[in-house]
């Protein structure tokens, strides 16, 4: 495989172990023996591609893009930042898509039986593709906490769940961002099993004003890096281009 095709290695101590016994799921989740290494694969590396034409003109709106007769409760926010590779530069054309709970904190989903209400306006899904800069925006009803089944008076603080493709399957990455000054997000036992304090503020999103709308919504930035490519170059060039 041509080494500009590799990717750098993942950093395992910045993510959580398999198992965190403060985090009753993962206890039944986790492998029982040792994970192998494989090589990456040609397809891996390669793809998925996506292209703007195959994304609604309110995927990146969930404000809007399940409304029925009025526009969900809650308060209206702007989600922005760019994605990057482990080199600071910007992925361009990566699908980035996004789920969360509704303002009083419940999911769109037959298993979430949370007493907070369906709010009929809202679906609380949404996706976008990044620019030529690896930038992505989109706006949104600030998710609600909400209690789950983990040791009595469990809550989740606010979040908003992501998925990325980056340029290749080898860059996939699944997360949670966080918001500035949520006071739950210490009493998380879910965030608190990624070991690395440092690594736990990367997922907290900053209030940015000054890409507030105003007299209408507050708005977040959200930076995400993925991991780099190991690449050779030549005058400026790529090998091989």
């Amino acid at each position: 495989m041509p080494l500009e095709s590799t990717f750098f290695q993942r950093d395992r101590t910045l993510h959580p172990p398999a198992l965190t016994e403060q985090y009753k799921s993962s206890v039944l989740r986790s492998p029982k023996t040792p994970l192998f290494s494989l090589q990456n694969s040609l397809s891996e590396v390669t793809g998925p591609v996506f292209r703007a034409a195959e994304l609604g003109p309110l995927d990146n709106d969930l404000i809007l893009n399940y409304a029925h007769d009025g526009e969900p409760i809650g308060e209206r926010i702007v989600v922005h930042g760019r994605v990057l590779d482990e080199n600071g530069r910007g992925v361009p054309n990566t699908l980035v898509e996004f789920w969360q709970a509704n303002a009083g904190g419940r999911y769109r989903h037959k298993n979430d039986t949370y007493l907070a209400p369906i709010d009929p306006n809202f679906g609380g899904c949404g996706r976008a593709l990044t620019d030529e800069t690896g930038a992505y925006v989109f706006r949104t009803i600030k998710p609600g906490a909400y209690p789950f089944r983990n040791y009595a008076n469990s809550w989740r603080p606010a979040h908003i769940h992501f998925s990325l493709f980056g340029s290749a399957f080898a860059q996939r990455l699944i997360t949670q961002m966080y918001f500035e000054g949520d006071p739950l997000i210490r009493h998380d036992q879910i965030l608190s099993t990624i070991p690395d304090p440092e690594a736990r503020q990367r997922l907290i999103a900053s209030l940015d004003m000054n890409a507030a709308v105003p007299l209408d919504s507050l708005a977040y930035r959200f930076d995400i890096v993925l991991r780099g490519r190991r690449q050779t170059f030549f005058e400026n060039k790529r090998q091989g281009t």
